[in-house]
């Protein structure tokens, strides 16, 4: 495949808005392009390809080696993305009489040059290409495609096209490397299924839906079984003889972040839970979690101050034995007695929560707030571990969200169909401060509204801007956003001193003005623990 083909498909890709016409365009590609380049795109599109002589910063200079810094800002500014400003302000030097650059010649450049050559081999490849090409080619090796392909579509257009179960890639996926030579021979007949055994490879996560009215009045309180659902991040972890691994709910490798728990992981088989910070038994606020989220570096005081535990869920596999075509009920008395035997450090059970009726549980939802829980998962005690989102085995009950009237204080352009738009809002909540009041930011939110909605919040940003951050905008104080959340807690990280949980845009209230906003006390009244929230 060479670069223009792959970037007629990033541009496809980019200006079809549909789940299904995304999936078209990438299972077309699988099955026109051959290997290892279709191998090497695939990787792209789920994020595994990682150069780590090629950085955004080499780019700039490349750029400002051609062209006016002060012109290059305001470019950027307007356009909101680099690599599409390096591509549309590179100088037009077309070269008719090179070769194609194909994706396989860039990878293996680039893994194999030296880092003080890569300048000018990048500069004469994109010498060579039209603007759609030279976006492509920066986008690749900068990562970050942002063209509204996950990884998870990308595997589902890949089992589309092979007419396999998505599941079943997700199974392999780990097990195998870009450019996938052995995945496309399986997928096309001419070899077999790779075999991960021993391999801590992720299993995809079986997920609930979320339990409205119509669905509760149905339910029959024998059938059902109860647990918490804890306000951490749901893993998989992974162990045998292959190695270990702690995999997010989408497959992510998290497992540097977390050597504590990796190292507690000498058992054999596949496990289901709850990542969290617990002390002294007590879960502490996500805001605690989010301090081991994402590091590359975990200091001994992070492992002391922020200790990580796993509350377990369901058990996949016993060593090699899997589990997940046995009931729920039966998988339970499995992790049960598997938990018996193994005693893993730094985790422990769920527990499942008895009631004899469902209005009893709905009493015991009540209070899951005061009780710093998200809220209900409902399992039937005859459910299959089945992958993915399927209706009916598997509820999730979720406490009520919570909502506060903010003021719009800064915005930011977004990324992919949204790097043209002001969609990332940041905002605040009114406080004290002497004789005075001061807005103080609670959060950012970048979902909730509509797409006519973002061109009016746009809009109304750039005719409201005061001053100018970098990529942010500072706007006046005079639009009232409501906005929903799940949780709030303390947050030593913010100047207000607290933070939102899975904070979103409800509406704009274009009729309140911003002086009637909502107060920081308002929020701190709402905090699962506090004693307002406690008698509410």
């Amino acid at each position: 495949m060479s670069v223009p083909a792959f970037a007629e498909l990033l541009e496809g890709l980019v200006f079809s808005p549909g789940r299904n016409a995304k999936i078209a365009l990438m299972r077309q590609w699988f099955a026109t392009q051959g290997d290892p380049d279709r191998g090497i795109g695939l990787a792209a599109l789920a994020g595994e390809l990682v150069f780590r002589t090629a950085k955004p910063a080499m780019m700039r200079e490349l750029i400002a080696e051609r062209t006016d810094p002060a012109l290059f800002a305001i470019s950027y500014d307007y356009v909101g993305d680099l690599a599409e400003t390096i591509a549309l302000m590179w100088p037009a030097d077309v070269r008719s009489n090179r070769p194609p650059l194909s994706l396989t010649e860039v990878v293996e450049t680039l893994e194999t040059a030296p880092k003080t050559a890569l300048p000018q081999i990048i500069a004469g490849w994109l010498d060579a290409l039209d603007p759609g090409s030279r976006l492509a080619l920066i986008k690749l090796v900068t990562g970050g495609l942002r063209v509204g392909a996950s990884a998870r579509l990308a595997k589902t257009a890949l089992a589309d096209w092979a007419k396999v179960d998505v599941g079943e890639i997700e199974e392999v996926w780990h097990g195998v490397a870009p450019p996938y030579r052995p995945l496309f021979a399986w997928l096309e007949g001419q070899g077999l299924r790779p075999d991960p055994r021993g391999l801590p490879v992720f299993r995809p996560l079986m997920l609930a839906h979320p339990l409205e009215e119509k669905d509760f009045a149905v339910l029959h309180a024998p059938d059902w079984r109860a647990e918490w659902k804890w306000d951490g991040i749901r893993v998989q972890l992974t162990a045998g003889p292959g190695g270990a691994r702690i995999w997010s709910r989408s497959g992510e490798d998290v497992s540097g972040a977390f050597p504590d728990i990796l190292a507690a992981m000498t058992f054999h088989g596949v496990a289901d839970g709850e990542l969290l910070v617990v002390r002294d038994g007590e879960v502490a606020p996500f805001s605690d979690l989010q301090q081991r989220l994402n590091r590359k570096v975990v200091t001994q005081k992070m492992l002391r101050d922020h200790p990580a535990a796993v509350r377990l869920y369901d058990l996949l596999f016993d060593g090699e034995e899997d589990l997940r075509a046995l009931p729920f009920d039966i998988r339970r008395a499995r992790l049960e007695a598997w938990f018996a035997r193994e005693r893993p450090e730094r985790m422990d059970l769920s527990p499942l929560i008895p009631f004899a009726s469902m209005e009893e549980l709905a009493e015991i939802r009540a209070g899951a707030r005061a009780a710093s829980i998200e809220g209900l998962m409902l399992k039937r005690g005859d459910s299959i571990y089945s992958p993915g989102r399927i209706k009916g085995p598997w509820w999730k009950w979720k406490r009520n969200p919570l909502s506060v009237d903010a003021v719009l204080m800064y915005a930011q352009r977004g990324h992919g169909k949204r790097s043209s738009f002001y969609s990332d809002y940041t905002f605040g909540l009114w406080r004290a401060q002497g004789d005075d009041m001061e807005l103080v930011p609670i959060g950012k939110a970048y979902s909730g509204y509509t797409d006519e909605e973002l061109l009016w919040l746009d809009k109304w940003i750039r005719n409201h801007t005061t001053n100018r951050f970098g990529p942010v905008r500072e706007v006046e104080r005079g639009l009232v956003l409501e906005v929903e959340f799940d949780a709030a807690q303390y947050s030593n990280r913010h100047k207000s001193g607290v933070a939102l949980r899975f904070p979103r845009i409800a509406r704009i209230r274009r009729d309140k003005p911003a002086e009637e906003a909502d107060r920081l006390e308002t929020l701190v009244a709402l905090i699962a623990g506090s004693p307002a929230a406690a008698a509410g």
